[in-house]
């Protein structure tokens, strides 16, 4: 270990202070009172006695309203003063003072010492003037204890000692950390798999503040702003990091909630010393996260009228971005899943002059992820990333790194030397239905009740076109869900309403099953109505599919509908609505019965095998049904959980 490491070292503590104030008043307490307890407070006439006995040695007078008197050694023997005789610190004889009280008149007081002087019965006396520290201190003590509580509570409250506003008087001051050529961020453009398009634009940004004589030669302008726009998950964030990592200019990074604090003006002034930091090292990149924050439209939700601290700070940071005092190359990246309620002002070019839209990934850029999440890993030599994309539509890249993180767990827990296919399956099982629990007590009418249901499924979704083959059925209970059904859906760029509906027959194919073999129906299929409900509207009230509402639409994607009130239709058309969306949905109910009518022995026959072993595959529907007479390149697999 090296000379200049201390381990073990003690920390600062604001307690310290306030411990060694105490400390300090009782010290001066003990020091000006000559011990631990003060001398035992007596009144003049017990005084007067003890002078006429003889038994004072000396008298001292504090400030004319206050003496001390010392005992001869011979009264310190009398039984009368044997409680003052012992030292009461260290034991021993008592060299005092012995008693204290108050003098009253001083210049009566004086000629009283001076006659016992003069007839031999004291020995001397002195007048003194003394300061009572202690005394000070004590008044200030609680109020210098409360300053000191009051400024460690504020200090917590303002992010510790180690943010730029750790400090009270420095509250003002912006929190964004600052990453330049002396901090070393190890993400580049190379770790970021898929996202083709979004980080060509990132790419430019960082070129444009490397090598801004290339665009501005011919007139144009930098832009001032890029606004990351996409679901949860699919490396805003990320894309953000690489740009810092690759731009080799002061990058400053925070989040909008950095800006929110409680008391009033403060947001703002971050916002100013933010810009104010970055100007200085222009050229620069400021990097907002969840700008939704601090970025939401202003007056929705202000309903009081009173003073809102967040649009102040939005307000400010309008402003910066693109008013009188401006300058260029600052260029301010911003990250959010919630595009749609964040204000328009701030959405305009001249401060955001680009939105870069961020979507999940596609099968092919879904491989590219694997492979980059796939490097760490000790896993088997012929493992197909190809199979991998196609097992995991609709994952983000956060999803996908943290299926390789499952399927490393899981190598782990079966004692495996490396990460096979099988694992990352389980990985995919285990994240989308949860984890398995094969002791859950299910009783045989239960057990049956779910294979028909998971069996309908499957007959109706092979039986119909459109509607997306099923691969892997089981009734093995995953976290909530009893049974869980995988699909192979085809990636569709448009949707028509033929495929819409068949794919809501399949749905509602578990509950037609039961209503043909029990001839009732259970509260199983609970997540099929919720899927087919969402369906029928989104038919009816977005993508303007019904014919009796013809070519219209109720959706706003600015978002703005969330803060109203009312419906944007009539009591008269909500009621077509409701009538259109049950229809569909009864409609597609009936049509997966008869369907199910139609091959109740072989519906039989799947919920029996699937009763004996609890997992069936694809070769199992085709040795039942056939060959599927519908020929389709999909290959990318959807699990539905029951």
């Amino acid at each position: 270990m090296s000379e200049n490491k201390k381990p073990g070292g003690l920390k600062f503590s604001p307690w310290w202070i306030s411990g060694a104030i105490i400390f300090m008043f009782i010290l001066l307490n003990i020091f000006n009172s000559g011990g631990i307890q003060d001398p035992s407070k007596i009144s003049s006439s017990k005084f007067d006695e003890l002078l006429n006995k003889g038994q004072i040695e000396k008298v001292i007078v504090y400030n004319k309203v206050e003496a001390e008197a010392y005992l001869t050694k011979e009264a310190l023997k009398d039984k009368a003063n044997s409680k003052v005789a012992k030292d009461p610190l260290f034991g021993g004889i008592n060299k005092g003072p012995h008693y204290m009280f108050d003098t009253g008149n001083d210049e009566l007081f004086q000629k009283k010492l001076d006659e016992a002087v003069k007839q031999n019965k004291l020995k001397d006396y002195d007048f003194k003037t003394r300061s009572d520290w202690s005394e000070y201190i004590g008044n200030f003590l609680p109020i210098i204890l409360l300053i000191g509580v009051w400024l460690y509570f504020m200090r917590r409250m303002s992010g510790g000692a180690g943010g730029a506003g750790g400090q009270i008087f420095n509250i003002g001051k912006s929190r964004a950390k600052l990453f330049d050529e002396n901090s070393q961020v190890k993400t580049t453009f190379k770790d970021v798999a898929g996202l083709e398009g979004a980080k060509e634009e990132v790419q430019e940004i960082v070129e444009f503040l490397r090598n801004p004589e290339k665009y501005t030669v011919l007139g144009g302008k930098i832009p001032k702003g890029a606004l990351l726009v996409g679901p949860p998950g699919t490396g805003k964030t990320l894309l953000a990091k690489a740009v810092a990592g690759e731009a080799k200019v002061p990058f400053f990074s925070l989040s909008g909630s950095d800006f929110v604090e409680m008391f009033v003006g403060v947001g703002a002034s971050r916002v100013r010393d933010l810009f104010k930091q970055a100007k200085e090292k222009s050229p620069a990149i400021i990097f907002i996260d969840e700008i939704d924050a601090v970025g939401r439209a202003r007056g929705k939700n202000n309903f009081s009228g009173g003073n809102d601290e967040r649009e102040n700070t939005l307000n400010q940071l309008l402003t910066e971005m693109d008013g009188f005092g401006t300058n260029t190359h600052v260029i301010v990246l911003a990250a959010t899943n919630r595009a749609d309620v964040l204000d328009k002002a701030l959405m305009r070019a001249g401060r955001f002059d680009r939105q870069i839209y961020v979507d999940l990934p596609d099968i092919r850029e879904r491989k590219e992820i694997f492979e980059v999440h796939l490097t760490p890993l000790k896993k088997v030599e012929d493992l197909d990333t190809d199979f991998l994309a196609k097992q995991t539509p609709g994952f983000s890249g956060a999803d996908i790194a943290n299926v390789c993180n499952e399927a490393a767990l899981i190598a782990a827990r079966n004692n495996k030397n490396a990460v096979d296919k099988q694992d990352f399956l389980d990985a995919v099982d285990r994240i989308i239905g949860g984890l398995e629990k094969k002791n859950k007590i299910i009783t045989p009418e239960e057990k049956r009740a779910i294979a028909i249901h998971e069996a309908g499924h499957a007959t109706v979704s092979w039986m119909l076109e459109h509607a997306a083959p099923l691969i892997k059925v089981t009734i093995v209970p995953r976290g909530q869900s009893l049974g869980a059904a995988w699909y192979l859906p085809e990636e569709r760029q448009i949707v028509r309403p033929d495929q819409m509906l068949d794919e809501m027959c399949a749905t509602m194919g578990g509950r037609a099953a039961e209503k043909v073999i029990f001839d009732t129906i259970s509260t199983g299929a609970l997540s099929d109505l919720e899927k087919v409900t969402k369906q029928a509207r989104a038919m009816v009230t977005i993508y303007g599919l019904n014919d009796k509402l013809g070519n219209i639409t109720y959706y706003d994607s600015s978002g703005q509908s969330d803060y109203n009130f009312s419906k944007p239709y009539s009591d008269d058309t909500a009621l077509i609505i409701d009538k259109e969306i049950s229809a569909l949905i009864e409609g597609q109910y009936q049509r997966a019965i008869e369907i199910l009518n139609e091959n109740k022995d072989k519906l039989e026959q799947l919920a029996d095998l699937l009763i004996e072993r609890e997992v069936i595959f694809k070769d199992d529907l085709e040795t039942i049904f056939g060959k599927r007479p519908f020929k389709k390149d999909q290959e990318t697999p959807e699990i539905e959980v029951e």
